[in-house]
């Protein structure tokens, strides 16, 4: 017999006698029996493996069971709080608070349902709590103070939550104190784990939502809801006491919100479309480029920018200022104005629309006479609605508007002053030693009227021609008994040394030195108030 052989009859034997004894080991393993010893001196008893591993025999105390029954109460009441913050709050952190404990309190419930349902004992329905002689516990609301949870709404609920929610975890920890106080409590293992859980994890949640309510604004302006008709409303120290929509004529009917309407992007190009375009491109030689190049005028410029941009969708039938005037209110529009007795602030009534498009459609009003700011390219004299297509038109409008409204109900267009720049906003000043006059200071923010379409207007700077239009605000005279004769008298530069005239208020634009930031130009003012 070789060696290999007899090394492969003797490796046979001790594997069958390592697997015998093996199975020999297992076999005894299964058979020995559990043993439950006794108290000392007493003998003990075997038990099955069954009654070894059943936790459900383990004593439980009275506290025990009363904390469990309670505090099932306690976080069915915690899960009614956390429903009510996807209605009433728009803080994407505190829904996620809600969510985390909403979810988590469910879980803690269906486990100490278990619990006491493995041991025979009573488990406590979710609405237990809202028993007549029900005894809240620890850090549970009272039924006021859900009441007042319930009917808070926007910032004032954030913070109420967010304040009953931390005492009402409080509460939960001061449960499991008082717990773990009592002699022979919380001796089950789970039943102890989970009294660490309910510290550790709402001790968390308490660190969390303090953190959440510092940084919380006490502006009551915050979380409003948004809306077209119904926005959320904040108001201090006043009262609505009237909200009526935008007349007819002053809003498009198939978009009454004005929300812009942003053009839809194409995903694909036509290949055939495209090649074409290369093609052509390259058989233009450098002088064809050149010659089929036309100059925008800044003019064109803005009204291209007016189509690309969303933004003038949205504010073609916007209001822009309110005047008051005795028992009549004016509501200037981009659109025009509208004009509402209000001698019964309950119900204030339309008395006239005036369509007349140009924007910015500030209004003012001394005696008789309406002013309206106008700096759209598309405003025309004739308050047509078709705009102006041309660059340079004799029909445009950029300036002020002037309206007899001696009759509200029946408005008329008598006076109109045209200036370089338009009319974004504007001051009416009265001259007490000039009865018969009334200014206006007009500041326009519109790009600088081409010299074809109003004589004396330039956008060169104003530190290389001094009759540039940049940095200036116009004044303008209008006769009481003449409007029509309204005219520019003056047009200062803004914030120039009265002596040297040079520009000291604006920036011309650039940066500071190096490493700086570079900023546009600022040449012309917002508004101005006298």
């Amino acid at each position: 017999m070789t060696s290999f052989k007899r090394f492969m009859r003797c490796y046979w034997v001790n594997l069958l006698v390592a697997m015998s004894t093996l199975t020999i080991i297992n076999h005894g393993i299964a058979q020995v029996p559990i043993i439950q010893p006794g108290a000392p001196g007493l003998p003990g008893r075997v038990i099955s493996a069954e009654e070894a591993s059943n936790l459900a025999t383990i004593q439980y105390s009275v506290g025990d069971v009363m904390f469990l029954q309670g505090m099932i109460s306690h976080h069915a009441q915690a899960m009614e709080m956390s429903v009510l913050v996807e209605s009433r709050s728009n803080r994407e952190v505190l829904e996620l608070l809600a969510q985390r404990i909403r979810l988590s309190q469910e879980d803690e419930i269906s486990m100490m349902q278990g619990w006491l349902q493995d041991r025979d004992l009573g488990v406590p329905t979710l609405d237990a709590h809202h028993a007549d002689d029900y005894e809240l516990m620890p850090g549970m609301l009272t039924d006021e103070e859900m009441m007042e949870l319930e009917v808070a709404e926007g910032a004032d609920f954030d913070t109420l939550f967010l304040e009953f929610m931390i005492e009402h975890h409080l509460g939960a920890i001061e449960m499991v104190e008082n717990l773990l106080d009592q002699q022979g409590a919380a001796q089950d293992p789970i039943l102890y784990e989970f009294t660490s859980d309910v510290t550790s994890d709402q001790g968390s949640e308490i660190e969390r939502m303090d953190a959440m309510l510092a940084g919380f604004s006490p502006d009551p302006r915050v979380n409003l809801a948004a809306g077209f008709r119904d926005a959320g409303q904040a108001a201090l120290n006043l009262q609505l006491v009237a909200s009526l929509p935008k007349p007819a004529g002053f809003f498009d009917p198939d978009n009454p919100s004005g929300l812009p309407n942003r053009p839809e992007r194409e995903e694909t190009l036509n290949p055939d479309s495209e090649n074409d375009q290369v093609a052509d491109e390259q058989e233009l030689s450098a002088d064809d480029t050149n010659s089929a190049l036309v100059e925008t005028t800044a003019e064109e410029e803005e009204e291209e920018d007016e189509n690309a941009d969303p933004r003038p969708s949205l504010l073609r039938f916007s209001n822009t200022d309110l005047l008051f005037s005795g028992n009549f209110l004016v509501a200037g529009n981009y659109h025009g104005f509208n004009t509402y007795d209000i001698n019964n602030p309950r119900a204030p009534e339309l008395l006239s629309s005036v369509v007349c498009p140009g924007g910015q459609g500030d209004v003012s009003l001394i005696g008789n006479l309406l002013i309206m700011s106008v700096q759209e390219a598309r405003g025309r004299l004739d308050c047509g609605l078709q705009g102006v297509a041309e660059s340079t038109s004799q029909e445009r409008i950029r300036g002020i508007r002037i309206f007899d409204v001696s009759d509200f109900r029946m408005p008329v267009q008598v006076g109109a002053v045209q200036t370089c720049r338009g009319s974004h906003t504007h001051t009416v000043v009265s001259n007490q030693d000039a009865e018969d006059y009334v200014y206006v200071y007009v500041s326009g923010t519109s790009p600088v009227r081409d010299d074809e379409e109003l004589e004396g207007c330039s956008d060169d700077s104003p530190f290389e021609d001094e009759d540039s239009a940049l940095f200036r605000i116009e004044v303008i005279q209008i006769p009481i008994d003449n409007p029509q004769d309204a005219r520019i008298v003056n047009r200062p530069f803004i914030f120039s040394d009265p002596e040297t005239g040079v520009l000291a208020g604006l920036w011309e634009g650039g940066d500071h030195g190096p490493d700086t930031q570079r900023t546009s130009q600022t040449n012309q003012c917002h508004d101005i108030t006298t």
